[in-house]
């Protein structure tokens, strides 16, 4: 497999994943979002002798042609194209279901037909809902907690569907929170460290109790990698985790006093989630994804913050932090 298509190519983890790909002899096109402006996000920052080695597809993951005509020539696809702000979930569900759930259901399609060799499938942790015990291994229950994690869950399981019903040769990827440079202030790490780099003094967060596993990006992308160069991982949906937590507040107070120890936590109700639909509690299990393949995690929690916040100090243009970003 050295053609591949990374469909969501020009946000966070799809452009990391890109690079990481290309660094490692693959041949990558790349599926964007067409706009009007030809902009590529992420992919656009890339140095000149990298993105000359990348083919461009602008599209529009909602549009079945369009997305067989971008997996045709192709042995391999990772599909990361998707609407993941909960937040915005809550007001325009619609939208996550025709991105989220018929954006994959296309891919499948298309791939069936045009008998794709690979297909890797982007979930999230967010499908597990709080844990109901940890470390989080993938026979926990799903529970749709957010309209977001509800077309997630149905889309992993179309994905399921295609490998029971016709054999497709998909695999099932669930990174938890992935963080690292180009990650929006829609994240909570980008949100704390943006707003104390603009020299807020007060940090406004919502709940701060909840827990997360968090992933730095470039192992969240060789964990793709290494997935999609086994063939044990056929059929088999595997987590991406650390198998570490820290909650929101905690990992506030490591941030703030490495960057400005003064500054105070305030909650802003606006960005508090709905009792029901929080998260409370993520960690995850890693042994099967070290069990089928030869991953591990690199970088750790110290070295994956200090190059986050490096990025973020210079690239302050790309985070409006008087604003909440949904």
């Amino acid at each position: 497999m050295k053609k591949v298509l990374v469909t969501g190519a020009d946000g966070f983890i799809g452009s990391h994943l890109t690079e990481s790909l290309l660094e490692k002899g693959y041949d990558v096109k790349a599926f964007v979002y067409y706009n009007s402006f030809n902009n590529w996000g992420w992919l656009d920052t890339l140095p000149k002798e990298k993105l000359d080695q990348i083919e461009i597809f602008a599209g529009d993951v909602r549009d079945p042609n369009g997305v067989r005509e971008a997996m045709k020539g192709v042995e391999g696809v990772f599909h990361l194209a998707a609407l993941i702000a909960i937040p915005f979930s809550y007001h325009s569900p619609d939208s996550y279901v025709d991105t989220n759930i018929k954006g994959t259901l296309n891919v499948l399609q298309a791939a069936r037909e045009l008998e794709t060799e690979r297909i890797m499938v982007t979930s999230t942790s967010e499908v597990y809902g709080t844990a109901q015990y940890v470390p989080i291994d993938e026979k926990h229950p799903y529970q749709g907690q957010s309209p977001y994690s509800a077309t997630k869950i149905g889309a992993d399981r179309l994905a399921e569907s295609f490998y029971r019903s016709f054999n497709l040769p998909v695999s099932i990827v669930r990174p938890f929170n992935t963080y690292g440079p180009r990650q929006s202030a829609r994240a909570v790490i980008p949100t704390i460290i943006s707003q104390l780099l603009a020299g807020k003094e007060e940090i406004k967060l919502g709940s701060l109790t909840p827990t997360r596993d968090f992933n730095y990006v470039k192992d969240t992308a060789a964990g793709f990698i290494a997935i999609a160069e086994s063939d044990r991982t056929i059929g088999q949906e595997i987590n991406i985790a650390t198998q570490q937590e820290i909650s929101i507040g905690e990992l506030a107070h490591e941030i703030i006093s490495q960057i400005n120890p003064n500054a105070k936590i305030v909650c802003d109700e606006q960005r508090l989630r709905p009792e029901k639909s929080e998260v409370n509690r993520l960690l995850g299990a890693n042994a099967k994804i070290k069990k089928l393949t030869d991953w591990k995690q690199q970088y750790t929690f110290e070295q994956g913050i200090a190059e986050t916040i490096e990025w973020i100090r210079h690239h302050m243009d790309a985070y409006k932090t008087d604003i909440y970003n949904v």
